[in-house]
């Protein structure tokens, strides 16, 4: 049983720049427009969870693990990869757009591994800084994930269900805090901006003599294997704006 909410927890404030937004009336063309929405996610976040139950049941429950998000690329399709270590119920996922022709708003696929191998599939849109997923190869009942953001370096991991096919209220299952690991709670990330995704670069690169910045892993090796495209993309993307 299982279905999570990832919350970002921010107290009364203006919105920290990192925090993903509904996107763009205008639907996205390419796979890493639709994501930019989850730059601020890409690093690693320390995590402290509990069951539902008791005080002494969420004791007795209680783990701690850390997630690491970061971009990937294979031609012109771009993904977000998730690790998890030490993680209680998944080890691994991938978040995704997912072009819907017959719908206007943006939808998105993030598919989880278990410790058991098995794997579950959620489905969604962002709205109001809310993504929100459902599981669509359940039967036994109904799950959802749901992505709350509201601050760049603080998130909560809530996991609901409900019996299938019942329209009563999700029911909350566990809970895991986050916190970015390196960035203070009050402190808004900031710095150069990654060559390859537009997220907040920190690793350099170099390229025909040139220093350029990337966020993680995945956008470096991106990088290396055709730094001229992004090159490029960036430049594009850098005349467009006012």
């Amino acid at each position: 049983m299982f279905t999570i909410a990832f919350v970002l927890l921010l107290t009364t404030g203006a919105d920290a720049p990192d925090t993903p937004k509904t996107p763009a009336t205008a639907k996205p063309t390419t796979p890493k427009e639709a994501l930019q929405p989850f730059n601020g996610l890409v690093g690693s976040w320390k995590g402290s969870g509990a069951p539902e139950g008791t005080k002494e049941e969420r004791a007795a429950g209680a783990w701690t693990e850390t997630t690491t998000w970061s971009w990937q690329f294979k031609g012109n399709d771009a993904w977000m990869a998730i690790a998890f270590d030490k993680g209680k119920h998944f080890t691994a996922g991938e978040l995704r757009y997912t072009p819907a022709k017959d719908k206007e708003e943006v939808r998105y696929t993030l598919k989880l591994t278990t410790p058991t191998k098995t794997t579950a599939t959620f489905t969604g849109t962002l709205k109001d800084k809310v993504l929100t997923l459902d599981r669509t190869d359940s039967a036994a009942e109904d799950q959802r994930l749901v992505f709350s953001f509201l601050h760049h370096n603080r998130h909560l991991v809530r996991l609901e269900t409900r019996p299938a096919g019942t329209a009563i209220a999700f029911t909350k299952q566990w809970q895991v805090g986050a916190t970015k690991e390196g960035v203070p709670f009050a402190e808004v990330a900031k710095g150069p901006e990654c060559i390859v995704s537009g997220g907040v670069g920190t690793m350099k690169v170099s390229y025909m003599g040139k220093d350029y910045w990337v966020c993680c892993t995945g956008c470096r090796d991106a990088f290396k294997d055709d730094p001229e495209k992004y090159i490029k993309e960036a430049a594009a993307a850098a005349a467009k704006k006012p």
